[in-house]
């Protein structure tokens, strides 16, 4: 550990001493279950929810934030003035903020992180989020002016995303295994398979949270995630993987069921450059083979609302477009005959290990089957799925969701791993980006979801339900995630 952690470490068994000896009941600590490891610690650099789970907020901070009701705040930037023309920004940070490692956070910090997120040899799995991004000036050491190439109605909401956090260019060597940021906890332990241990910053610019230390601990099995919370060996179950459990957990007084939303969009991912999926015919018939209510109610037991398209229903522009890919399986079969596989056909169907995706990808390969369809399931580990699906696009069909705030725009990105390259999707993210009026970007965002909807680009399924499973005595857990997050600086115990 570094002299900073065992600071950190110190001072929260210091204060849990201190309690103990007064006799005071109310707990400093938690343990929270994720289903999913991360595959390391840079936000900056990967695509995986479960790395935001751990660092957003908690770790690492950006300049703007999502709170647990989906509006964007002040993070690092205490304020912000706008250009007339909507093209340049100038941010006032915060003053006094640290690293982790002592190191003054100001704005050269700022130009760092945002021109490494652009660069044309950027790892960051949202770099499009930064495309726009013409020049980072540092006015002065608490001012940066960020200038770009068009007005972005969205740019505010794209420095909230964990792919947008703000990283020390002194320690960006090891931020995957060794991540140093400004956040209210820093990095203390990660056992590899099992936990990762986060301690209370004792040197926090911003309030001191009410937990002094949190451990986040991995359990991908449902059955092993209902015995865990059952024991109490947990505190908090995130996404709890075991729907069909809910119910008792309703019963029992011990605990409080969470049920919200989140802003994953559960889809049959099909990739639209590899035969015979580059044919809208055979896209279109697996859409209707699909029978989205007897997914959601094998696979989530009757949780998650049906979508027809990539766009969160609980946002005011969200269209339903179910009625355009409904499950009828006869046209599916005349679809599929017309494209010449009266016979069908064989494919793969890969599933990373969320529950939803492989209790999901059973019942989508038995309705397929129902038209011909005949899918291989693969189950891949979630470092596989990364690698083989998502980088190197090696897949036929996948059940994932995607869990980022209103990322629509990956339909305007022809070399995202589901390779649909369409002009027409291009052109309308480039007006809406460029568009700030509400009315006219919710006009927008309508014709881009009947686009994608209308050429059949994914099956859609649903959106996927926020279910957390937490002891009666824990407040201020989300109950929806606008984003990956488990916010550790608004949880606290009650006495």
């Amino acid at each position: 550990m570094t002299n900073q952690m065992l600071k950190s470490l110190a001072s929260a068994l210091a204060l849990g001493a201190s309690v103990f000896a007064t006799g005071a009941l109310a707990k400093s600590d938690i343990t929270i279950a994720m289903q999913l490891e991360p595959p390391h610690l840079d936000p900056t650099s990967a695509a995986a929810q479960a790395i935001d789970s751990v660092v957003y907020t908690n770790i690492f901070e950006g300049l703007t934030r999502f709170m647990g009701d989906g509006s964007v705040v002040p993070g690092l930037a205490e304020s912000w003035e706008i250009s007339e023309d909507g093209t340049v920004y100038t941010f006032k940070l915060h003053d006094g903020v640290t690293f982790h490692d002592g190191t003054t956070m100001d704005a050269e910090d700022v130009k760092f992180s945002l021109d490494r997120a652009s660069a044309e040899d950027s790892a960051n799995a949202q770099k499009a989020l930064f495309e726009g991004i013409e020049s980072v000036e540092v006015v002065d050491p608490l001012t940066v002016k960020v200038t770009l190439s068009e007005p972005n109605g969205n740019f505010l909401f794209n420095l909230a995303w964990g792919d947008a956090v703000i990283v020390s260019s002194d320690s960006i060597e090891n931020i995957k295994t060794n991540p140093v940021g400004t956040g209210a906890f820093t990095f203390g332990n990660w056992v590899q398979g099992d936990s990762i241990t986060l301690i209370r910053n004792p040197d926090y610019w911003g309030d001191q949270p009410a937990l002094e230390a949190a451990t986040f601990k991995f359990i991908s099995d449902p059955t092993a995630a209902f015995a865990a919370m059952m024991a109490e060996d947990v505190d908090v179950f995130d996404n709890f993987p075991a729907p069909e459990n809910l119910a008792q957990f309703e019963a029992d007084p011990r605990f409080q069921v969470l049920v919200g939303s989140t802003e994953g969009e559960t889809i049959l991912s099909t990739n639209n450059k590899k035969p015979p999926f580059d044919d809208i015919r055979v896209r279109q018939a697996l859409a209707h083979a699909i029978d989205r209510q007897a997914i959601i109610d094998g696979a989530m037991f009757g949780y998650g609302t049906p979508i027809g398209t990539h766009f969160a229903p609980h946002n005011p522009a969200y269209v339903d477009l179910t009625g355009t890919s409904a499950h009828d399986p006869e046209k599916a079969a005349k679809l599929l005959a017309d494209a010449g596989y009266e016979e069908g056909f064989e494919t793969t169907l890969h599933l990373p290990p969320p529950s939803y995706a492989r209790r999901g990808g059973e019942i989508i390969a038995a309705q397929l089957a129902e038209v011909g369809i005949t899918a291989e399931i693969i189950n891949v580990e979630w470092a596989q799925w990364l690698e083989s699906v998502f980088k190197g696009k090696d897949y036929d069909l996948t059940v994932i969701s995607h869990t980022e705030p209103m990322d629509i725009g990956i339909y305007a990105r022809p070399d995202y791993y589901f390779q649909y390259d369409s002009l027409d999707a291009q052109t309308l993210m480039e007006t809406l980006n460029a568009t700030t009026d509400p009315e006219e970007r919710k006009k927008l965002l309508g014709d881009m979801q009947r686009l994608i909807s209308n050429d059949f680009v994914n099956g859609y399924l649903f959106q996927l339900p926020k279910l957390g499973i937490a002891k009666a005595g824990v407040q201020g857990l989300w109950q929806n995630a606008p984003t990956a997050a488990v916010d550790l600086t608004q949880i606290s115990w009650s006495e």
